[in-house]
């Protein structure tokens, strides 16, 4: 079993930075990516970003210019750099990691607040 522990969220003004972190308990070598996801009422949680343990980043094109993920050598902790951020940035972010035998591993999930 994996945890996940998330920190960084917060409140910010619009237009403002936050750097988001997410550390597994231990390293797994079978890990294929890292991932951010995000989450508001009444929605589906959707991807943010995404890193794969070649180094490959993958955007949604609402965050693209604007977030930056990345991860450690050790693949045991990704981080998301959120510039720039508006309101509707505005949500529960979870990290992810995803392992092969397509094993999910999920953070408990940090709230972002962005006042306008």
């Amino acid at each position: 079993q994996v945890q996940l522990v998330e920190s960084g969220g917060g409140l910010v003004q619009a237009g403002g930075s936050l750097t988001l972190s997410c550390t597994a308990s231990r390293r797994i070598f079978s890990m294929l990516n890292m991932g951010w996801y995000r989450q508001v009422p009444g929605k589906q949680r959707e991807m943010v970003a995404l890193i794969t343990s070649t180094g490959r980043k993958n955007y949604a094109d609402a965050v693209k210019g604007r977030f930056t993920i990345s991860g450690d050598s050790a693949k045991t902790t990704v981080y998301l750099q959120m510039n720039s951020l508006k309101p509707e940035d505005e949500a529960i972010y979870y990290c992810r990691f995803y392992f092969a035998g397509d094993r999910t591993y999920w953070g408990q999930g940090t709230q972002v607040t962005v006042s306008s």
